[in-house]
């Protein structure tokens, strides 16, 4: 008899946790090995027990699902991470995908291309939905971006801030991170943008990873 994938699950909801456990366990080919409630827990349950597949959210309390995969990509080059979110952003999913996430689902895909996509990872494939691909794609194949200098450099707060929108952090996190309000966070990220030359908040993170401003193994 085959060997059974072994499934570690990372989602700080518990009943997110126990719906997907429930649905793993109705597939004879795998089985859940263990589960997290947050990035920590997520880095120190996948280094102990070395699943096949990671399954982990984006949002999650105390690390966030970017700097995990970052965090057990390093300790593991060879682990296979499937991201599971509600977040469609370009900038989190190029985010996850370049800290070295195989596959890239949203919560509300069915439990068919869930375990399909389990599946795919399982068997070395990258397995993202389509519409995100199509973004991944795009941008992936966008030549390095080569702006005018600017007269007014970014300020060291600014500089910070722009790193994490590289990693894929949220309006909302990064203030959380930085201790400061949302609107400040907005108001930075618009200075950016104005003295980057840049539209939009894609553009920068893209910006900052390509042009080596940003590193995502950085916590």
């Amino acid at each position: 008899m085959e060997e059974k994938i072994r499934v570690f699950l990372a989602d700080d909801h518990a009943v997110v946790r126990k719906g997907l456990e429930t649905l793993i366990d109705t597939c004879k080919d795998m089985e859940v090995v263990g589960t997290a409630v947050d990035g920590i827990e997520a880095v120190q349950g996948v280094t102990t027990l070395f699943p096949d597949i990671i399954l982990l959210d984006i949002q999650m309390p105390r690390k966030n699902g970017i700097e995990a995969i970052a965090d057990i990509k390093a300790a593991n080059t060879n682990a296979r991470i499937l991201v599971l979110t509600s977040f469609s952003e370009d900038e989190t999913v190029f985010a996850a995908i370049k800290a070295g996430a195989q596959g890239y689902l949203l919560k509300d895909s069915s439990p068919q291309e869930l375990i399909q996509a389990i599946r795919d990872v399982h068997q070395g494939k990258s397995s993202i939905q389509s519409d995100l691909a199509l973004k991944v794609i795009h941008e992936l194949h966008k030549p390095p971006t080569h702006l005018p200098p600017t007269k007014d450099p970014l300020s060291e707060r600014e500089v910070e801030v722009l790193r994490l929108i590289a990693r894929g952090l949220s309006n909302q996190d990064i203030a959380d991170h930085l201790v400061v309000s949302e609107r400040t966070i907005r108001t930075h990220t618009s200075n950016i943008l104005g003295k980057l030359h840049l539209a939009n908040r894609t553009q920068a993170a893209l910006f900052a990873l390509r042009e080596g401003f940003a590193n995502l193994d950085e916590t």
